[in-house]
């Protein structure tokens, strides 16, 4: 009898062994997906709802011979790829202060991407978002924590973030560039970095669940801009479906194209001052020398390119001729982009001083520009000096994206002012970035004015919903209410072509002949009005027009 019992359990051992085995084979099968170069193997975020799949290359390394040229196809892989880490981020200076990536390390080898997709398959094929991230095309990540995809993927859809590359890596034009490229042009190399990531998404994001013909793409600062460039581009008009852009168009005078001849230019003076004769020698350089050299130099970046392959003309040339992708298009700005003082440049902000410094900057328009900008008291003078500030830094030139294409394409086009102040950092000792993250204060530097709005790239955390992975600031339940509320409008947003839903305040589209096209402010009580300030940017419209 004993034997009998022994035997049983054996038995029972073996088949619970078996179970288990089984259980875990077809766990780990759901993780696997088949892409058009290989399978790779995800992973499940805490709660079992969202598959997630780190560091899946969408081009060849662009290092060697591949260095400053447009990114090739990635070569397929016979082994299971292991998708559960980042992989580096693109070479990069810590410019903006703790960006707080996530990835391994730092590389010229950098073309890759991560997808966040729900757990549990649908019969219909969800909608996609593709965000890229901003850093004025000289710093950034796919992996900060702030541009993470698995809250907005639990929203019923697939979430793409994306690596390109940047600063002389991804944007140094040369006439011996231009020469052997098929396209006889040269720079713009991040820009064809996120094309190629489009026809990756176009090619294999069916088999994560998501839908090829439903593609939102998406991005602040650096990233609006190449949304905004994405948009105007023939290469990619037809890869996308929806825009999102947040503070920023690739529209003059923020990080606008130059003319290839220009760029080249620019790229030769640069080899030129390192002691490169040749591109065989800009070649041969390591990764860590070239990057040194550019860091000395003192230039910040590279600019983008008019070269008649991934732009043909400048942003307002092909918009106006309506050309650029018609797509629906969510678009705004922050309520104080930058600080006053970037105006002031030291003054003391009163009438006085305000006067002194808008007389510099428009020694014949002075009078209207004082009447568009109120300026009776010092505080009066705080607020119009940071709007003036902010619109010449960066919100003329994503509201010349908005006019351009709600008159330029019958698809609806939303706007967006966002308000929202945030709460104190945790640290005193720290101070917040231009471009997010934080880094200490400077004891050389004043103290930063008690914030009037919501500074450069405060929303994307609330926009992507992850304040809780930003541990810097000491969030509210207010906080957490107005990040929903902007999510919702977002999902809404790339699901229909519309930000509205019966439980949200109504968000208009603006017209083509509005006058005063409506604006969404979104703060602790979002709600729509009619432009007040416009008369603002139609006054910089003319003068950037003029010049």
């Amino acid at each position: 009898m004993k034997k009998i019992i022994l035997l049983f359990a054996g038995l029972s051992l073996l088949t619970s062994c078996k179970n288990t085995s089984e259980n875990q084979d077809s766990k780990k099968d759901n993780l696997i997906v088949s892409t058009e170069n290989g399978k790779v193997e995800g992973f499940l975020n805490e709660e079992n709802s969202v598959r997630k799949y780190f560091g899946i290359p969408f081009a060849q390394p662009p290092v060697g011979d591949l260095r400053w040229k447009a990114p090739q196809d990635t070569k397929s892989w016979k082994d299971t790829l292991s998708t559960k880490e980042f992989k580096h981020k693109p070479v990069q200076a810590n410019v903006f202060g703790d960006m707080k990536s996530r990835s391994n390390g730092m590389s010229e080898d950098c073309l890759y991407l991560n997808v966040w997709t729900p757990k549990e398959a649908t019969q219909e094929k969800l909608p996609v978002l593709v965000y890229f991230y901003g850093g004025g095309f000289v710093a950034g990540d796919a992996s900060e924590p702030r541009y993470d995809g698995e809250t907005m993927a639990k929203k019923g859809m697939v979430v793409v973030t994306v690596n390109y590359r940047l600063n002389i890596f991804g944007f140094m034009a040369h006439p011996e560039l231009s020469e052997e490229a098929s396209y006889h042009a040269s720079g713009n190399y991040g820009l064809l970095d996120q094309q190629k990531s489009l026809e990756w998404v176009r090619d294999n994001i069916a088999a994560f669940g998501g839908d090829p013909k439903k593609v939102t793409i998406a991005g602040e600062s650096a990233g609006s801009i190449s949304v905004s460039a994405q948009m105007a581009s023939p290469l990619s008009k037809d890869l996308i479906h929806g825009a999102i852009g947040e503070s920023g168009a690739a529209i003059h005078p923020t990080l606008a194209p130059v003319a290839l001849e220009e760029a080249e230019k620019t790229g030769l003076d640069f080899a030129e001052k390192i002691g490169a004769k040749s591109l065989a020698e800009l070649r041969a350089m390591s990764t860590d020398s070239i990057f040194m050299l550019y860091q000395n130099s003192g230039r910040y970046g590279f600019p983008t390119v008019i070269d008649n392959y991934f732009l043909p003309k400048s942003l307002p040339e092909i918009f106006e001729a309506k050309e650029q992708a018609q797509v629906p298009l969510l678009v705004g700005w922050n309520s104080a982009e930058i600080p006053g003082m970037a105006l002031m440049q030291g003054l003391e902000n009163t009438p006085e001083n305000f006067i002194k410094k808008v007389k510099e900057i428009y020694p014949e328009d002075y009078k209207e520009v004082l009447n568009l900008y109120p300026h009776t008291d010092k505080e009066e003078v705080r607020y119009s000096a940071t709007k003036l500030a902010s619109d010449r830094f960066i919100v003329y030139s994503t509201w010349k994206w908005f006019d351009l294409h709600r008159k330029n394409s019958e698809t609806p086009v939303y706007r967006y002012l966002y308000s929202k102040l945030r709460p104190e950092l945790k640290d005193q000792s720290k101070q917040p970035g231009l471009a997010g993250g934080t880094k200490e204060k400077d004891k050389n530097t004043p103290e930063a004015p008690k914030a009037i709005g919501a500074p450069h790239a405060a929303e994307i955390e609330y926009f992507m919903g992850n304040l809780d992975r930003i541990e810097d600031y000491s969030w509210t339940d207010e906080d957490y209410k107005v990040s929903e509320t902007i999510q919702e409008y977002l999902a809404n947003f790339i699901k229909t072509g519309s930000p509205n839903s019966e439980n949200l305040p109504e968000w208009p589209k603006a017209e083509s002949s509005d006058k005063t096209p409506p604006v969404m402010i979104l703060d602790t009580e979002s709600k729509a009005e009619n432009a007040k300030d416009d008369n603002r940017f139609l006054f910089l419209d003319q003068k950037y027009t003029e010049q």
